[in-house]
């Protein structure tokens, strides 16, 4: 069977991730198998824990999507076993011994082995050894809202949804960035006011985008989808002090529990953050929020 390997952190698997995938899948044929090797927990948090970048997506998704784009086979290799420690040779060898690529794909600014002091000329003089093609990928591009053309990384949607620009985040993903959580207890004030939230508890590494209001979705543990508005803070008008995320989910429901038969709480959902509506902001009272909310909501079903 002809195999081909990529090998990277894939957190995220944006455009340029899904670039390799494909390429590889093209590369490995009819009957062929695409080996998408990734690391878990991300190696920074190995190296240097007060560092390490925030998860764009929980691994169990990651797996998902690279599957999506064409492989065969999710490796995660755990930084804690000594990988780090092997050198560009002895890494390469062992992938070899496991997978008998005919090729790796790679970006071209790809390093690996002890150090990082491998790079993609190195592992092309170990493929004219051990028998393996290298084909290196060129970075792809996307066009965010104020024209700029950028290369995606995974830095790079995390600086954008990190400063709640979602919709650019999305031009890069090739999908709209995504928030997993659960439905938790909250002060139960937003129902009091009309306005009845989803209190989501989110993983501890997962990234978070910036305080504000946004337009979205959730997604249901059935599969259903419905419209969402989000807001991400601190709650200043009502005197909140730790960050939340709530959700308030627009459905022709008269009970909170948006499923028949659903608890309360406890229950998986995921956020979908379309679009940036608002920064947070104190309002005089809680009045004053309610009209604003409303008019938030009504932007949320316009699509504006």
């Amino acid at each position: 069977m002809r195999t081909v390997v990529t090998i990277g952190n894939f957190d995220g698997v944006h455009l340029g991730h899904a670039g390799l995938v494909r390429r590889a899948r093209l590369l490995a044929g009819e009957g062929g198998r695409v080996v998408a090797m990734t690391f878990e927990p991300h190696p920074a948090a190995v190296l240097r824990p007060e560092g390490a970048p925030p998860q764009i997506v929980p691994f169990a998704r990651r797996v998902e999507l690279l599957r999506s784009c064409g492989a065969d086979v999710v490796e995660a290799m755990d930084p804690r076993a000594g990988v780090l420690g092997c050198s560009a040779e002895d890494f390469v060898r062992g992938v070899v011994e496991k997978y008998a690529p005919a090729a790796f794909v790679e970006g071209p600014d790809f390093h690996f082995g002890k150090r990082r002091a491998g790079n993609v000329r190195v592992l092309a003089e170990l493929g004219r050894a051990m028998g393996f093609e290298v084909d290196v990928v060129t970075p792809v591009e996307a066009t965010l809202s104020d024209g700029t053309i950028v290369s995606v990384s995974s830095s790079l949607v995390r600086w954008l949804v990190s400063n709640g620009r979602v919709g650019d985040a999305a031009a890069a993903l090739g999908r709209a960035f995504d928030l997993f959580g659960e439905v938790v207890p909250g002060d139960r004030l937003g129902r009091r006011v009309g306005f009845p939230t989803a209190n989501v508890r989110w993983g501890g590494q997962h990234l978070l985008p910036a305080d504000g209001v946004y337009a979205g979705s959730a997604m249901l543990p059935t599969g259903e989808q419905v419209a969402a508005m989000i807001n991400v803070g601190t709650r200043p008008t009502v005197s909140g002090a730790d960050r939340r995320v709530e959700a308030h989910l627009l459905r022709n429901a008269a009970a909170w529990s948006p499923l028949p038969g659903l608890p309360e709480y406890g229950w998986p959902i995921v956020l979908r953050f379309e679009r940036w509506l608002r920064d947070q902001v104190r309002f005089s009272g809680v009045p004053a929020l309610v009209e604003q909310l409303g008019r938030d909501r009504q932007r949320v079903r316009s699509g504006c």
